[in-house]
């Protein structure tokens, strides 16, 4: 596992967990932290990259012909590289595949980017000598940021165009982010004392394939996701309270005897939320209502099923994040013998990103559906037939609109997401001449979740203003003590809407509680059983 101290972060390769990838995810970008401590690498891990870089100097030296180290690359495999070029040919690889377009990936995206492309090399398995590694790591712990255009990668022969941006900052090519401001990558190396690397033969290969661009944005919508499912209960269980809803629904032996381990833990949630409402006290005898509506009744389900498949996408992608995905790889079986004799060179596939594909695919499930459930709580509890509040939870409706249009911007974004959520993965166009003839689309499945959960996070936030707005309808009866807190937290940032006003701004404050995971923070304590299942832990906290 990584190990964490005062004096640094250490990097155990192979064994990163996602509450490190989190950490490192969600450090700020100030220059000084650009990650939660300084990264360094375990001293375990150097010799087994010596004898991979070893081996292809070996291989050099002996003149075999190797995919990558030798060869030009793609459909030109079959093109012998002369030793005098091999260093042109790498440097050529990196230029020529930097063809990306779009707007430049988040600094924590491109952190995560960096760790995990460290921890993939450092195995030893893909023949870079300790100096790349080392000055990815130099580059991590002096805050630069290679500026990577999202757009450009088919998820498969690796995220080729955007690393190959990763890597121009390591040559001092290009453009970097340094405390959020564009400076040349010449400029921010030199201010750092980083040397420009000189790529030797297979290193520009062994620094482009791979699925960590991809891996690193399915990270980035795995963590947004578990902030907006524990957003959407607390706003889910303010809502039925502020709808007058019913907790029998969430009866443990209505969910035991189903035996979905995602509901189970879900629904105790919910119990734990609303226990001790005197709201609930309030109409538990002589309410003529059998039954909610689903929205209400049935979240347990939907959000079990959420958190059941969250679980199994950071799975796949703690998978990933810590495998060695380039091409060709390099097997010593005895470093201590001549390594060009114990060295096997063989060229596989595992950079094709269709584990990342379907594990991003998923989470658009996920993240849509949190966004449809809440879409249709803010319409229950804006009709006054069904809520039983105010019509639009406004008073003097008609002079005031209160709520009717908020709900409309709620209907548009989950509409969107439905779009959006349609499977990438099913999607190959064939590239290379026809070499690369399928591929997986992760890059795009794992970019699309940002938005999808900016728009997630604006309706449950929509819900929390009005789910608020409920409960203040009811008073003097209180809440349960938990929601309390919660609708305090609201309070300080949003005031009740007593009159149409400019509506913006408090949705605003509210997407940013959503997205900051400062929703679920008033009543945290209640979250640690939220990723555990089946009495293990998943490793989301």
């Amino acid at each position: 596992m990584t190990s964490t101290s005062a004096s640094g972060w250490t990097l155990n390769p192979g064994a990163m967990t996602l509450a490190d990838l989190r950490a490192v995810w969600s450090a700020p970008a100030a220059p000084s932290a650009p990650v939660p401590v300084p990264v360094t690498l375990a001293a375990s891990a150097w010799p087994a990259i010596e004898a991979s870089a070893a081996a292809v100097r070996a291989i050099v030296a002996h003149r075999e012909a190797a995919y990558g180290i030798n060869t030009g690359f793609g459909i030109l495999a079959k093109t012998r590289i002369v030793d005098a070029q091999l260093e042109q040919l790498q440097r050529n690889l990196i230029l020529s595949h930097a063809v990306g377009t779009g707007a430049l990936l988040d600094d924590a995206v491109v952190r995560l980017i960096l760790l995990t492309k460290i921890g993939s090399l450092a195995r030893g398995f893909s023949g870079v000598r300790p100096l790349v590694v080392e000055t990815l790591i130099a580059l991590v712990n002096a805050g630069i940021m290679p500026a990577i255009p999202a757009k450009g990668s088919v998820g498969a022969s690796g995220d080729l165009a955007p690393l190959a941006h990763m890597t121009l900052a390591l040559l001092g090519v290009g453009q970097v982010r340094v405390n959020g401001a564009l400076v040349g990558a010449g400029a921010a190396l030199q201010a750092a004392a980083i040397a420009p690397l000189v790529l030797a033969a297979k290193e520009g290969l062994a620094l482009i394939n791979g699925t960590q661009v991809s891996t690193a944005l399915a990270l980035h919508g795995l963590f947004m996701a578990e902030r907006l499912l524990e957003a959407a209960i607390v706003a889910g269980a303010l809502s039925l309270d502020a709808a007058r809803g019913s907790d029998a629904p969430f009866d443990a032996r209505v969910h035991a005897v189903r035996g979905q381990p995602g509901q189970i833990v879900v629904a105790a949630l919910y119990r734990s939320l609303v226990a001790g409402s005197a709201i609930r006290a309030s109409h538990l005898i002589g309410d003529e209502r059998v039954q909610d509506p689903y929205s209400l009744r049935c979240q347990p389900q939907v959000m079990g099923a959420v958190l059941d498949i969250i679980g199994n996408a950071g799975r796949t992608l703690l998978i990933e994040a810590n495998a060695v995905t380039d091409n060709p790889l390099i097997f010593v079986d005895n470093p201590a013998d001549n390594p060009a004799d114990s060295a096997q060179i063989i060229s596989g596939g595992n950079f094709h990103a269709e584990p990342v594909a379907f594990a991003a695919d998923t989470l658009a499930l996920a993240i849509a559906e949190i966004g449809a459930l809440a879409e249709r709580r803010i319409a229950l509890l804006i009709d006054a037939t069904l809520s039983g509040l105010p019509p639009f939870l406004v008073r003097n409706a008609g002079v005031n609109s209160g709520f009717m249009i908020a709900h409309v911007t709620a209907a548009a974004l989950a509409s969107e997401n439905k779009s959006l959520a349609h499977p990438a993965s099913v999607d190959s166009l064939p590239t290379s001449a026809n070499q690369e003839d399928h591929v997986s689309m992760a890059t795009f499945a794992a970019r699309r979740l940002d938005d999808m959960a900016h728009n997630t996070a604006v309706i449950v936030g929509i819900e929390l203003l009005a789910a608020a707005q409920g409960i203040d309808f009811h008073r003097p009866l209180a809440s349960s003590p938990h929601l309390e807190q919660v609708h305090a937290q609201v309070r300080r940032q949003v005031p009740f809407l007593d009159a149409d006003r400019f509506f913006a701004p408090d949705i605003e404050a509210a997407r940013q509680m959503v997205i900051t995971g400062s929703v679920s923070a008033a009543c945290k304590e209640l979250f640690s059983t939220l990723y555990r299942q089946g009495g293990q832990t998943m490793d989301f906290q």
